[in-house]
């Protein structure tokens, strides 16, 4: 399982009408050589940088897009396609080529995210899906990579399923947390299908149906005497940690790991509730707060020298909350070995298969160049790797832990200024001199037509 659909092996009518209308009229014209398409994003409100996701993902869908009977009897019952165009479809295979930075690394506006090489016709259907799942996954790690970044070394725990906006987009954004610094996710299926830690610890509910704070904790120690972490905030939260304490000394527990706020002033209560743990010779139990967190509140709460260990955070993360959505981008950027471009107003396109090449100074990012792929451009380290050639994975993929630990790496090569999630700095790559003289002559040709 890749995307949390029960069906998943068959996505390939998860897609836009006009994908599959544009093909047939590309079909039926003979147009049929190979495009390379960009995927990219344009500056972002609020985002100084961005974190690649869900390459995985991808790969996975282009690797087994097909078109079974049921749906080709679906696409004839339209009436929108001939039987020509149809009998292609039931043979559908994506064979193309496939260039892509790799999961965990900074991304900047416009830079090729992922580069789709193949014919014409195979590289437009692919748009939507492409689309739909780089979007969430790079807007998700991110946000986490955020909160990652102010965390100062306390715990971060995706709490958001039930949240998110569907299966498949809670099942991503569980990926996308843990590749973007979190330890963990409370989703028992990512961590079945990704190997995430899961982690938990009760509900309000749980309290509610005994009846009696201390009893619930009682028994729920009973039975998880090594991962006891009491919820505290059902009626009185400083009551609430009093209670668990007695809890903890009344059966000896051994491994009391802690306890979780869910509301109130975290600031109050967490330095309250510290005190009273340490005290009573509990210095090592945690403080674990939940409820409406966001990077935002981790740096204030952390600046005010809150006694927080940990974070549940979910809603927030899972639906990126301050920035719910990507302005991104699908184009075609060169077909039949010429290269193409748009010229539309704040959304110019830049022509030609791509490299990016980034650049360091005394271990920290410098600068981007985005080149034409057989340009040479020296001292750079080209970022768009080959990763798949005529539809076949060529490129032994990274381990979910590998790309969490890329990501982390990523961020520290940032300079300071980037990273501050208080104000966004745009940084835009360096054009290099072919691609610019590509434009030029592009501009003269179109003006003529």
């Amino acid at each position: 399982m890749k995307f949390g659909f029960v069906n998943e092996d068959n996505m390939s009518l998860l897609t836009d009408l006009y994908q599959l209308t544009m093909a047939q009229i590309y079909f039926n014209e003979g147009m049929n050589e190979t495009a390379v398409f960009d995927f990219y994003t344009r500056p972002v409100e609020k985002r100084s940088y961005l974190i690649n996701a869900g390459l995985e993902q991808a790969l996975y869908y282009l690797k087994h897009i097909k078109f079974t009977e049921e749906d080709i009897d679906y696409l004839r019952s339209t009436n929108l396609f001939n039987e020509e165009f149809l009998k292609y479809l039931k043979d559908f295979k994506f064979t193309g080529n496939i260039y892509a930075i790799d999961e965990g690394e900074i991304l900047f506006p416009y830079e090729p995210v992922i580069q789709v090489e193949a014919p014409l016709i195979e590289a437009q259907i692919v748009e939507t899906f492409l689309i739909n799942t780089f979007q969430l996954s790079i807007l998700v790690a991110t946000k986490a990579m955020r909160c990652y970044s102010v965390a100062r070394g306390t715990m971060l725990v995706d709490f958001g399923l039930r949240r998110a906006h569907g299966t498949d987009a809670g099942m991503k954004a569980s990926r996308a947390s843990y590749i973007g610094g979190f330890i963990g996710t409370s989703n028992v299926l990512a961590g079945k299908e990704y190997g995430i830690p899961i982690f938990g610890t009760m509900a309000h509910s749980f309290i509610l149906a005994f009846g009696d704070e201390k009893k619930a904790f009682e028994t729920f120690a009973k039975y998880y005497p090594e991962n006891t972490i009491f919820l505290v905030d059902t009626f009185d939260t400083i009551q609430g940690v009093k209670n668990a304490i007695e809890v903890a000394k009344k059966i000896g527990l051994k491994q009391f790991k802690g306890i979780r706020i869910d509301s109130g002033d975290l600031l109050s209560l967490s330095k309250e509730a510290r005190k009273i743990l340490d005290e009573n010779g509990f210095k090592d139990a945690k403080i674990i707060t939940s409820g409406g967190i966001n990077e935002y509140k981790i740096k204030e709460l952390l600046d005010k020298k809150a006694p927080i260990d940990g974070w549940g955070v979910g809603t927030e993360l899972v639906v990126s909350a301050d920035v719910p959505y990507l302005d991104c981008a699908y184009k075609l950027v060169e077909y039949n070995g010429k290269p193409v471009m748009k010229f539309s107003s704040k959304k110019l396109t830049l022509p030609y298969k791509k490299q990016v090449y980034r650049f360091y100074k005394n271990g920290f990012f410098e600068k981007d160049i985005i080149a034409k792929y057989d340009e040479k451009i020296e001292d750079g380290e080209p970022l768009l790797k080959e990763y798949m050639i005529k539809g076949e994975i060529t490129k032994e993929l990274p381990t979910l832990s590998q790309i969490r630990e890329k990501a982390i790496s990523s961020l520290r090569k940032l300079p300071e200024k980037y990273k501050d999630i208080e104000k966004t700095i745009h940084y835009i790559p360096q054009i290099s001199s072919e691609i610019k003289m590509a434009v030029e002559k592009l501009k003269q040709i179109y003006k003529t037509k």
